[in-house]
């Protein structure tokens, strides 16, 4: 794994820093093959040539601004001496040279932005652990916990266990709101609440802060918090306002140290938030991402830290074990699986899958996805730590599902099903459901 260095001067809204990019163009162009996104490989020698550009040009303005402070006092010297003609020519160069600067300040402000839209694009090293592959297929295993189990009697499907408690109406809900919608109701919506507020207090046990963030948020947080491809698949515009709908309380809550110095003694912030999330899930999805596997409005508890660079991979360790802990509290077997290098969002550097146990399925399926994004959204954030030294350098930020149900609770009601019908409440959730010990 990498010891993350301390980025002092960081290129404002990349994803790395442009003079790593212009010391190590390799590595940056490896890390794209890794990746699997060879049509971005010309881009690195683009913008190496952009930017020898732009310094050539903010040379000559630097050297022109400094020409033109030091002819300054040469004239006033001269008018003092009375020689008005020389003054006079001196003041024609300077105007002469003021044109010619702001030619130079249009081409260097042309330039810097060519150079800022495509370092936008260009993906974030991932570390050296991650496994290279070329989409989710080939994500890898790492570990389990708890034992599967398929039971001797069948499982239905999950909106048919809830129907079966009048606990979920579909039907009304695309009259009212269209498809990927639903209304949760009795002892289901209890248990929905149940589950995040015992997620809730789960981790305020863990030594976090209860957050709750506002639910919309401005364009710079939002292209400061994820690529554009994740930014035009996820998020919901409000027309005729500069605001989003957010699509994890994540981006609110990164946002919330946007352009901040934090003290080095401050570190780390832990944070553990609640929002509504709303996407727009684009693309065909399968038979068994229907009901409320994928939808457009849910809820979720998350998990965010930020903190120094030579931290954030063991708060990554600490953050996927937080889920996974959570959940065999609730009884219900996961498993953690490794995203490999084609599976990982552009700002990434290292992300883990928590899955739970499907007995109806007899497999696996996501239930929260923890996050090591290294200095890149500090970086297009100013997110700024100050060292007991005084010296300046990016935070690190890691973010983490707790539990979003409702996809938390069809691992729920699957593996706390009774052949009965009744599902039974484990004894962690109980206070939450007023007691109970089963739905039935």
């Amino acid at each position: 794994m990498y010891t993350f260095e301390r980025i002092k001067f960081p290129q404002e809204e990349a994803m790395i820093d442009i003079k790593f990019l212009r010391e190590n163009p390799d590595i940056v162009k490896q890390n794209i093959k890794n990746k699997f996104q060879d049509h971005k490989l010309g881009l690195v020698d683009e913008v190496i040539e952009l930017d020898a550009s732009s310094r050539t040009v903010q040379q000559e303005a630097d050297d022109l601004r400094a020409n033109r402070n030091r002819i300054s006092k040469q004239i006033g010297a001269l008018m003092g001496q009375g020689k008005k003609e020389e003054a006079m020519a001196l003041k024609e160069q300077v105007a002469k040279d003021a044109e010619r600067l702001t030619e130079l300040e249009a081409q260097e402000g042309e330039l810097q932005e060519k150079i800022k839209k495509i370092m936008m694009t260009i993906p974030n090293i991932i570390d050296p652990s991650v496994p290279i592959g070329k989409d989710d297929s080939e994500n890898v295993e790492v570990e389990r916990f708890g034992e599967p189990v398929v039971p001797d009697f069948e499982i239905p499907y999950h909106t048919e266990i809830m129907e079966k408690f009048d606990g979920i109406d579909l039907d009304s809900a695309r009259k009212v709101a269209g498809n990927g919608f639903y209304y949760l109701k009795g002892d289901i919506a209890r248990l929905h609440s149940a589950v995040l507020a015992y997620a809730r207090d789960f981790m305020i046990d863990r030594g976090f802060t209860y957050c709750i963030p506002p639910y919309m948020i401005r364009s710079n947080v939002v292209t400061g918090v994820m690529s554009f491809d994740e930014m035009d698949a996820m998020m919901y515009k409000i027309e005729g306002e500069d605001l989003y709908l957010i699509g994890t309380s994540e981006h609110s809550m990164i946002g919330s140290f946007i352009d901040t110095m934090i003290d080095e003694e401050q570190l780390p912030k832990t944070l553990t938030s609640y929002s509504p999330c709303f996407r727009k899930e684009k693309g065909a999805h399968g038979i068994e991402e229907r009901g409320v596997y994928r939808i457009h409005q849910f809820e979720k508890q998350e998990m965010i830290v930020v903190c120094k660079p030579e931290d954030s991979m063991m708060w990554y360790e600490k953050l996927w074990q937080n889920t996974v802990d959570l959940f065999r509290s609730l009884d219900i077997p996961v498993r953690t699986l490794e995203c490999c290098s084609g599976d990982l969002a552009d700002l990434k550097v290292k992300s883990v899958d928590v899955e739970a146990w499907s007995p109806r399925q007899k497999k696996y399926f996501e239930v929260g996805s923890c996050s090591n994004l290294g200095d890149a959204q500090a970086r297009r954030l100013k997110i700024r730590v100050k060292g007991a030294d005084g010296k300046k350098y990016l935070a690190h930020t890691l973010n983490n599902t707790v539990v979003a149900p409702p996809r938390m609770l069809i691992a729920f009601l699957e593996n706390n099903l009774n052949a009965d019908g009744t599902v039974n409440i484990p004894k962690a959730l109980q206070p939450y459901m007023g007691g109970k010990t089963k739905i039935e």
